[in-house]
């Protein structure tokens, strides 16, 4: 009992040592707000809102369906334009792409020709316009080939494939991204917040009154551990609620508690490593270091950025000992795939495990250094 009393009490006074941060406050307030925002809407590997003009010199049924395959997400709605107007409107940046469908394009689809169509890309829009070509090839080949096949010129497949996303329908990428970036900032900050507080005691001295008081390392090392996870799990909830749900309007398939429970065992393992960070660091740059040594690995290959099954072999061992691989993974399957506990159990348990041996190898680590401090 007394023992919970003084993880209890080094908890609250962690609490309140962090609530004279102002940095941090601010710096947790960005990470779970506008850093979010900014890396879920921020350029990505998708056309958006890219202005398109078109010079229809066929003007038959075809080229006005053309015409019409162009709307928001990606594209804003095509304006009809001259040929005359192409180079003095490109000039002005008024449009990024101008596509040019010939005379009789309609007439050589009928008669089985072979057919070009006109891309003019302003190459100074780098991204817009090379991803929009490639959307553009792709329209204009679909809509022709459906054309030529209900003209009979083709007798097509027998059957369709038909693909359809469960999740996500249209493929908006700023969904994806709000996930992977809250557990991106998760990751961080956790390590950031635990780590920071067992080396401000060093460096402020207050770890000497500490060590002449009846506490065992455990207890100093978990109220880092549950004082930190509150800030951190309060900011997740906060984000998730009022920044992924509220303004980008990301669905959630699975159950929240669920969600929330799997986050509950990923902070605690991952405030395990800060503290575990922490306790080998002897000032706050050598934290710095050893913290870009440990976080950038489990951001850059959980399998947000890139599939796991994407990655050298090797390095997908190597990932099964990080823990943001395994939260990553059932964090996806229940935002994307409404997965249940009777699924994801099994990644709980191992995060879980991890977590526990973090926490063991930090509290080894720390009775030697508090040893030596003696």
């Amino acid at each position: 009992m007394n023992s919970l009393a003084n993880i209890f009490w080094l908890g609250i006074k962690d609490l309140r040592a962090l609530s004279k941060d102002l940095m941090m406050i601010l710096f947790i307030f960005y990470s779970f707000g506008i850093s979010i925002y900014m890396q879920s809407t921020g350029a990505g590997e998708t056309v958006h809102n890219a202005s398109v003009a078109i010079v229809d010199e066929d003007n038959s049924a075809l080229s006005r369906s053309i015409a019409g395959l162009f709307y928001p997400p990606y594209f804003q709605a095509a304006k009809m334009i001259s040929a005359a107007d192409i180079d003095r409107t490109m000039d002005k940046g008024l449009y990024t792409l101008v596509v040019v469908i010939p005379p009789r394009f309609e007439a050589d689809v009928r008669k089985g020709r072979d057919i070009e169509v006109q891309v003019n890309a302003d190459a100074t829009a780098v991204q817009q316009a090379s991803l929009g070509g490639g959307y553009i090839q792709n329209m204009v080949t679909d809509e022709v080939t459906r054309y030529r096949q209900q003209m009979q010129r083709t007798a097509g497949l027998s059957s369709d494939l038909v693909i359809r996303r469960a999740f996500n329908p249209n493929g908006t990428q700023s969904w994806f991204r709000a996930v992977v970036g809250l557990a991106d900032q998760l990751s961080m900050l956790i390590i950031i917040l635990t780590g920071a507080a067992l080396l401000r005691e060093r460096e402020h001295g207050t770890i000497e009154h500490l060590l002449v008081m009846p506490l065992t390392a455990f207890e100093i090392a978990l109220a880092k551990v549950w004082s930190s996870g509150l800030v951190i799990m309060i900011g997740f909830i906060c984000s998730l609620l009022f920044v992924v749900q509220g303004v980008l309007d990301v669905p959630i398939a699975g159950s929240r508690g669920v969600l929330l429970l799997g986050t509950l065992i990923y902070i605690f393992a991952t405030a395990a490593i800060g503290i575990f960070l922490g306790t080998l660091a002897r000032t706050m740059a050598q934290f710095a270091l050893l913290m870009m040594m440990a976080v950038m690995p489990m951001m850059m290959l959980s399998g947000g950025m890139s599939p796991i099954e994407s990655q050298p072999q090797w390095v997908q061992y190597v990932t099964w000992f990080f823990p943001s691989r395994h939260y990553v993974g059932f964090m996806q399957a229940i935002v994307y795939r409404g997965a249940g506990l009777d699924i994801v159990w099994k990644e709980f348990v191992t995060v879980l495990v991890m977590g526990v041996t973090f926490l063991v190898m930090s509290l080894l680590l720390f009775r030697q250094s508090v040893a030596t401090l003696r």
